[in-house]
């Protein structure tokens, strides 16, 4: 029997500060990378990079978010809920206490399944990622009890299969290259080729035209992009769903759910270890961060300037992107916990905190600004492919927006209002939506990590 405990979202004193400021910095990091797709040209997300704009400040932005942002606010989002599992399973050790939280844990995911439904299909983000966290979600609880060494196991082998593709594709390709280039020495000295040559320069020259015309199918998904962005509302809502329909029959949502499963893993790794909730020593930051930015960033910052050469060179992002993604992201978090142990960088990141505690309400207000409002038919209908640079001084504007409004709300309510709706929803029954009258002058800022079963208590104590 359950008697005696009570399932009650986590506020106040029980909430873990950083923990707040890693999903404010996520959750409003993460709209830099999709902006490029909700501004468009679309093509510029799947590789036709200079379609957006391609100015010397455009090259540099790009290069940056590439560098530092691209994957890893999804990164950091997937090791925090890969925590919120392990808070929520706090008391699943008591008697019958699995199964009251497993019935909570899969009521709140089942409904972040149906919210996510609602992004894609309402909102038409075809980016959104709370659908997938939804389903994996379904297949994390059993891990909780796991020991690290098999959860950073787990949870690397995706980095590490594509890390032994990349390197098969890598020498292929290489091979090719110095194939090509050999024919190509025997072709000015008019000197005939052999089969294999003359497939090197097929291949090569089949790739060189893709890369410098554009993919057929990409050039169709351009036409139909500028027709549906000053159609109707119904058309341009359409192309955004039909462009989620194409890349998920391309294996995407299979690609994002191994993903993000395997990040997930590592999360509760990370959070066994104490990592992710500063529980380790200043000098354990200094080096996770040492380590994983020396080679995330390196990596990245390597693979971004072989992407940007626009040539079918052999490329070594290839081998690397997935570790170098979980790497970046895992620099992002040692950093965090580092500056919260000064005053000063705990006051610089102070705001963030409300970010986290409204999280998801921030998450669809991004897809409703940059969508509907900020380029849609029936919005300001601002015009597509105005830069990278362009992409990261409006991303600036809103993100500061959505700063300030997060910090406002949350000196007056408990939670986002999409949070209460989710809670609510999750307990099946209304949640506290205001905060006590009491508890305005001093807020005790903290954000979502979990719900966890715990005895019933007043919420003005």
């Amino acid at each position: 029997m359950t008697q005696g405990l009570a399932l009650a979202p986590v506020r106040g004193r029980d909430r873990i500060e950083v923990l707040d400021m890693m999903r404010g910095f996520a959750i409003l990091g993460i709209f830099y990378m999709n902006l490029p797709a909700m501004m468009g040209p679309m093509v510029a997300m799947f590789g036709e990079i200079r379609k957006l704009g391609w100015s010397l400040a455009d090259q540099r932005a790009w290069l940056f978010m590439e560098t530092f942002l691209e994957g890893t606010q999804r990164g950091m989002l997937e090791f925090l809920f890969g925590a919120g599992l392990m808070v929520t399973a706090a008391k699943a050790m008591e008697p019958d206490g699995p199964v009251a939280v497993a019935d909570l844990y899969i009521r709140r995911n089942l409904w972040l399944l149906a919210f996510g439904l609602v992004d894609l299909f309402i909102l038409a983000w075809m980016g959104d990622i709370l659908h997938v966290y939804a389903l994996c979600a379904l297949a994390l609880f059993p891990f909780r009890k796991m020991k690290v060494k098999w959860l950073l196991t787990l949870g690397l082998l995706f980095g590490v299969a594509q890390f032994i593709g990349g390197t098969l594709e890598y020498i292929d390709r290489s091979q090719t290259q110095a194939t090509y280039q050999a024919a190509q020495v025997k072709q000015a000295k008019g000197e005939a080729l052999t089969k294999p040559e003359t497939e090197a320069v097929k291949t090569w020259t089949e790739k060189q035209k893709k890369i410098t015309e554009g993919d057929p199918m990409l050039q169709k998904l351009s036409k139909d992009e500028a027709k549906a962005r000053d159609g109707s509302f119904t058309e341009y809502a359409g192309f955004f769903i039909s462009t989620y329909m194409m890349i998920n029959a391309k294996g995407a949502l299979l690609f994002g759910i191994i993903e993000a499963f395997g990040t997930m893993l590592i999360g509760i790794a990370l959070w066994k270890l104490g990592f992710l909730q500063g529980k380790r020593s200043t000098r354990a930051y200094v080096w996770a961060l040492v380590l994983a930015y020396g080679f995330g960033l390196t990596a990245r910052y390597v693979g971004g300037l072989e992407r940007m050469t626009f040539s079918p060179i052999p490329k070594t992002l290839w081998m690397t992107q997935e570790l170098a993604r979980i790497a970046v992201s895992l620099g992002h978090v040692a950093l965090i916990n580092l500056l919260v142990r000064f005053a000063w960088g705990k006051g610089l990141l102070s705001p963030l905190k409300a970010a986290g505690q409204m999280a998801f309400s921030l998450y669809f207000l991004e897809q409703i600004i940059g969508i509907w409002v900020l380029y849609s038919p029936i919005g300001l209908h601002l015009p597509s492919g105005q830069g990278w640079a362009y992409v990261m001084w409006q991303a600036s504007v809103v993100v500061v927006l959505l700063l300030i409004f997060a910090n406002v709300w949350m000196r007056v309510f408990q939670s986002g209002p999409l949070e209460w709706v989710w809670r609510s929803l999750a307990y099946g029954r209304k949640q506290p939506f205001r905060r006590p009258k009491a508890a305005l002058a001093a807020v005790t800022p903290g954000a979502g990590a979990g719900d966890v079963i715990r005895p019933a208590r007043p919420l003005s104590q």
